[in-house]
């Protein structure tokens, strides 16, 4: 689910940095579970709407930043990543983490193409530890090649939980080896890969403490990708497994695996899983992430599936008739429009512009509502789309807005206005009561990232390797461009006084003020 897609989002000595976290955080996809990308407010902390990203010579992949100059005084660090780096980096207690690829390894010994993890010191930027993933060896099928990590690591306490390109739940001990080698104890074989020689490990080396292998435990298949982040539930964590088609785009290979598991957070044991009958229905592929709400005092997940529904469950798992254990459905809407899914009295076929789509996009939850966007693999191109709002207490549509195209992008939800944006490059402010919009701006490029709000601003990264940054306001102001030595896929994240943007290649992290 990336740009080739469419072509075919530890040393001790960081002791400092581990001070520089705490409330301003952003630990995972979506900062917190409601999904909603917006930093909270911090009195006099100004994040900047425009810098200068330095220079990068057409013979080098290192971003220079002479001294004294405007790049030098803007950028805090920027650390090279590999080619290909999607989802956005996650910001915890000191540590930024953030998932990519092996095109510029870091250690030699690490040869070839891999996924990696990569965790950095939030002050200064210093590389602590990477986590090598090897490849399936599927190609295109289920783990495409020089594909990073797509999810965005969760990290809470001393674990960050992510989701591997092989379809495995990891939980990752935050100083990776540097603290030794704890909970699991074989990653010398693990990533060297099955039937290859172990490769020894080094407090450089990530450390899992357990996984989980949904391929071989559930049986599903991931179209493409495995592409979705964990979301963390008290003492359990739900996962959306990426279960989908085959490469004729037409069988789903495991209809009876779910699309939706629910594990315990310390060992990485199956609790539950979705008894709803989602995976008989994929159109393509279960990509989006799942969000946490309360209904009727109760906690609850939302999940946006593969079949283009909005599901709500409960989050406490219980046995069904069969001796199964689920988790309930509470409700369930279909996002896309009927005239989507039916024309002149016939079904319309998934693919057409006009017909029906999955959902990529994570739903996100805002005062007792949820809202999100239907989409396709951007390989599909544009078409029609939908944003809609539903009340979280009966799953009843509040408003559907069809000016947005197909997304694959979050909405941010900020002062009664909802961000959205579309594959086709517009970025959306809609009126969060009625569903109308206020204002569109084309940024020029297609959009994988999503929109975040930060200090008043919205900022959002394009294609083209622009980030652009508007007012988040109910009128219109354009407050500036920066372009980028990279395509922008993934999202910009705020913590502390600090404005992080991804690129394809390199993460920048950009100096604001503090109060």
């Amino acid at each position: 689910m990336i740009r080739t897609l469419a072509r075919l989002t530890i040393c001790i000595a960081v002791a400092l940095s581990l001070t520089a976290a705490g409330a301003s955080d952003w630990p995972q996809w979506g900062r917190d579970g409601s999904r909603n990308m917006v930093a909270p407010s911090k009195k006099g902390r100004a994040v900047p709407a425009t810098f200068d990203p330095g220079e990068m010579p057409d013979d080098t992949d290192k971003v220079l930043m002479p001294k004294g100059s405007k790049a030098a005084e803007s950028l805090r660090w920027v650390a090279k990543l590999g080619s290909q780096s999607y989802g956005n980096p996650t910001i915890a207690d000191g540590r930024v983490y953030i998932g990519t690829n092996n095109a510029s390894p870091r250690d030699p010994k690490y040869k070839g193409d891999y996924s990696m993890v990569m965790a950095f010191a939030e002050l200064s930027g210093e590389f602590l530890w990477q986590l090598a993933v090897p490849k399936l060896g599927a190609g295109k099928v289920s783990d495409w090649e020089y594909l990073g990590i797509c999810s965005s690591p969760a990290v809470s306490g001393k674990v960050a939980y992510v989701i591997s390109s092989r379809g495995e739940v990891l939980a990752l001990d935050v100083e990776g080896m540097a603290n030794g080698n704890q909970g699991f104890q074989d990653e010398a074989q693990y990533v060297a890969g099955p039937g290859k020689p172990p490769i020894a490990q080094g407090p450089r080396d990530g450390d899992i403490l357990w996984k989980y292998d949904m391929r071989k435990d559930l049986g599903v298949f991931p179209h493409n990708v495995t592409s979705s982040s964990v979301l963390i539930v008290g003492s359990k964590i739900v996962v959306a497994t990426s279960n989908g088609v085959d490469w004729s785009h037409k069988n789903i290979p495991a209809p009876f695996s779910p699309s939706l598991v629910v594990l315990d957070r310390e060992k990485g044991t199956l609790l539950a899983e979705e008894a709803s009958g989602i995976s008989e229905r994929l159109l393509h592929a279960g990509w989006s992430s799942p969000a946490r709400a309360t209904i009727k005092g109760k906690d609850a997940i939302l999940y946006g599936a593969g079949d283009g529904l909005l599901y709500a469950f409960s989050a406490k798992p219980k046995v069904d008739d069969e001796g199964l254990k689920v988790i309930p459905e509470l409700w369930r809407v279909d996002m896309n429009p009927e005239r989507y899914r039916v024309r002149d009295g016939k079904p319309r076929p998934y693919g057409r512009r006009d017909g029906p789509s999955e959902i990529i996009a994570t739903p996100v939850v805002h005062k007792g509502h949820v809202c999100v966007p239907i989409g396709q693999d951007p390989e599909h191109g544009t078409g029609a789309g939908a944003v809609t709002c539903v009340r979280l207490k009966d799953g009843k549509v509040r408003w559907q807005n069809t000016s947005v195209g197909r997304s694959i992008s979050t909405v941010a939800i900020h002062d009664g206005i909802v961000f959205a944006s579309d594959l086709a490059g517009v970025l959306y402010a809609i009126d969060f009561q009625t569903g109308k919009d206020l204002w569109k701006h084309d940024t020029g490029a297609r959009l994988w990232s999503s929109p975040v709000v930060a200090d008043g601003k919205v900022f959002i990264g394009n294609e083209d390797g622009t980030l652009v940054v508007l007012a988040a306001t109910r009128d219109k102001k354009p407050l500036g461009e920066v372009v980028m030595h990279a395509p922008v896929y993934g999202s910009v994240v705020v913590a502390g006084d600090t404005l992080y943007v991804p690129t394809q290649s390199h993460l920048y992290a950009v100096r604001g003020s503090q109060p």
